[in-house]
């Protein structure tokens, strides 16, 4: 058998909460124009002359409340899924390596390790359930940009989404389900995606498209629900997707609708968008505007219905 490998890659995290590495992410991640694409004679004086001057230290704030004593999350959920996935892979002689886009373990020390290895085939699996150009692109680029340097490159197999992978919506449908039975039915059900530029969507970027499948998907098989679909994390001044997150739980709350579950299914590990954005701000959001009952749901992370869905999707390349 020729030597495979399968290489899982998430967004990244800091290497610390502190001001300091979360400056050196936020350099990294804002640098990419995959996700800022204004030319760089305009962008770089805005990300050096303001934004790394002064978002690190209100991030870094951020970090410090969801880090925990086995370090970021983020790192943590998918350093689990990149262990559990390869132990159900270990009679295949299939070898799993965790790369992440920005910080460390990067995706080039990965490569690395992989032509070290001698990798004769490649699959690279982002853990992006819905494909968007300011996430799996950008880890396509990265990949690219590694492997054009190779004498010998490997087949290479890529991944570009898995939005309604049958093993991922039932995981989600099961978050929820497993929410009603010990607090009861909601009266709406949330699914949050990350946004992106409107702009991005109406050049070509079919990301909005992709979150539809999976809601439509989770719909199916929860259609007693009144499932909603928004986006958040909004960052600049031009038009996101909408609707957005914090507009809809007022719009819920201001109905008469107490009691909302929400989940975020476009992140396979939860994070900062996650834990402090959905789990606290737009907690606080909803009970404002008069919500009683908020239930944030969690993300994949290492349920082993999600290293199933891992593996269904590599056995279709293996």
């Amino acid at each position: 058998m020729r030597k495979t490998a399968i290489l899982l890659a998430n967004l990244g995290t800091p290497a610390s909460p502190s001001e300091s590495d979360v400056r050196i992410y936020l350099q990294e991640f804002l640098g990419d124009r995959r996700v800022i694409d204004m030319p760089g004679y305009k962008w770089k004086p805005i990300l050096h002359g303001i934004i790394l001057r002064t978002r690190p230290k209100k991030s870094a704030a951020l970090y410090k409340k969801i880090w925990t004593s086995a370090g970021s999350p983020i790192m943590v959920h998918s350093v689990n899924q990149q262990r559990m996935l390869q132990e159900r892979l270990k009679d295949r002689g299939v070898k799993v390596l965790l790369g992440m886009n920005y910080g460390q373990p990067s995706i080039t020390s990965k490569l690395a390790e992989l032509k070290e290895w001698g990798v004769e085939k490649l699959i690279v699996l982002p853990l992006f359930p819905q494909y968007s150009s300011t996430t799996t692109a950008s880890v396509f680029d990265h990949v690219c940009r590694v492997l054009k340097t190779w004498r010998s490159m490997p087949e290479l197999c890529f991944v570009r989404d898995f939005p309604d992978n049958e093993y991922f919506i039932r995981l989600l449908s099961q978050r929820s389900i497993e929410c009603t039975q010990k607090y009861g039915e909601p009266d709406a059900l949330i699914l949050s995606y990350h946004g992106i530029p409107q702009r991005y969507a109406d050049e070509g970027d079919d990301y909005p498209k992709r979150c539809r499948k999976t809601t439509e998907a989770v719909k199916k098989q929860l259609p007693h629900l009144d499932i909603v679909e928004s986006f958040q994390s909004k960052f600049g001044k031009e038009p996101w997707l909408l609707p957005s997150t914090g507009d809809i739980l007022k719009q819920l709350a201001g109905q008469g609708k107490t009691h909302v579950q929400i989940m975020a299914p476009a992140f396979a590990a939860d994070c900062l968008e996650t834990l402090e954005e959905l789990e606290d701000e737009h907690r606080s959001i909803f009970s404002k505007a008069g919500g009683k009952e908020y239930h944030y749901l969690p993300a994949a992370n290492d349920d082993p219905l999600f290293i199933d869905c891992l593996v269904h999707i590599a056995e279709k390349y293996l």
